[in-house]
């Protein structure tokens, strides 16, 4: 029988690909849909007719329920949050809402409806913070540095929880950084790709940037989707750690991203003092071999191959915009 699967945030640049990776082993997709005025539907397009779209909000209990009454899911991943690290600073209690509460509405709808729904809760290695140890693995103690990893925190414990309390399939993984050409421009590797291309064009000649010191453990999103997947799989419920078990630089990524174009960072970088963290993380280097072990998960992508993927497209998406008139080279 076809499955089922219900994705909060499809929209976005893991909701995209997970749809993706679904629809390949012939599940029926649904999306679930905040109610905008501005539709933002960029990443899913190509999907066209094959994946439904209802409307739902993590901020209401009911519109959670009633969407599970309806389409009755397998399995439900949860991907929709506050995601971006610094609005979280300007943002606190709604990131709380989405973020934290959010998780407590969606594990409750499931345990209201139908307990036999498997969940997937989107941890995140910001959790981890100010860390205890290196490299992480799914028993180092959490020490978050930002209302987002607060609650993202939250979000974990709380699924934990139900999952032991109430007998429930629900998981989180805890994924370490993941890029890919459909990031967000405010997410530092999208900003450093889009910026490169610009520049390489003519669009542009420097990108502002902040603490080039810090370091990252960074992936291709369309190998962690699989992660996401595999983990609703198993027969027991169990959290794991996913990431490259490497870490690197902003200043390496910058390197590699204007090498790629042939340009030298040095002449188009500018520091900017307003765009460091009130407080950062540390060393973030993620140890994946539980997921190595278990669910026979390896990432297909390097770091390098990802940064160069991210500025190629980049290119090719300024290119096309300057073929067509949209954008016009400033030299």
């Amino acid at each position: 029988m076809t499955k089922t699967a219900l994705i909060t945030g499809i929209t976005g640049q893991d909701g995209s690909y997970l749809a993706e990776l679904l629809l390949d082993q012939g599940y029926r997709v649904v999306g679930m849909l905040r109610r905008l005025s501005l539709e933002n539907y960029g990443r899913i397009e190509h999907l066209g007719n094959r994946i439904e779209l209802a409307q739902a909000d993590l901020l209401d209990q009911v519109s959670l329920s009633n969407i599970l009454r309806e389409y009755e899911p397998d399995e439900v991943y949860n991907l929709a949050a506050m995601s971006f690290v610094p609005t979280s600073w300007n943002q606190p209690v709604l990131t709380g809402e989405f973020t934290a509460l959010g998780v407590t509405r969606v594990l409750d709808a499931v345990r209201s409806v139908d307990r036999s729904i498997r969940l997937y809760q989107a941890s995140s290695s910001e959790m981890f913070g100010k860390v205890r140890e290196t490299p992480q693995n799914e028993d180092t103690p959490f020490y978050p540095r930002s209302p987002y990893g607060v609650a993202k925190v939250y979000g974990h414990y709380i699924t934990v929880n139900y999952r032991e309390s109430y007998d429930m399939y629900a998981v989180s993984g805890i994924l370490f950084n993941h890029e890919s050409p459909r990031r967000g421009l405010e997410f530092f590797p999208r900003k450093v790709s889009d910026g490169v291309a610009r520049i390489a064009l003519g669009l542009a000649d420097h990108i502002a940037l902040g603490n080039l010191e810090a370091r990252r453990d960074w992936g291709f999103a369309g190998d962690y989707v699989r992660a996401m997947w595999l983990m609703l799989q198993r027969d027991e419920p169990t959290d794991y750690v996913i990431g490259m078990g490497e870490t690197h630089s902003c200043q390496e990524l910058v390197e590699l991203a204007f090498a790629r174009v042939g340009l030298d960072p040095e002449r188009h970088i500018r520091i900017d003092p307003r765009l460091f963290r009130p407080a950062d993380v540390d060393l973030l280097v993620s140890d994946p071999s539980k997921a190595k072990a278990e669910l026979g998960w390896e990432p297909a992508v390097s770091f390098k191959q990802l940064i160069c993927m991210m500025v190629d497209a980049d290119m090719e998406r300024l290119q096309t915009s300057i073929r067509r008139g949209d954008l016009q080279p400033v030299h």
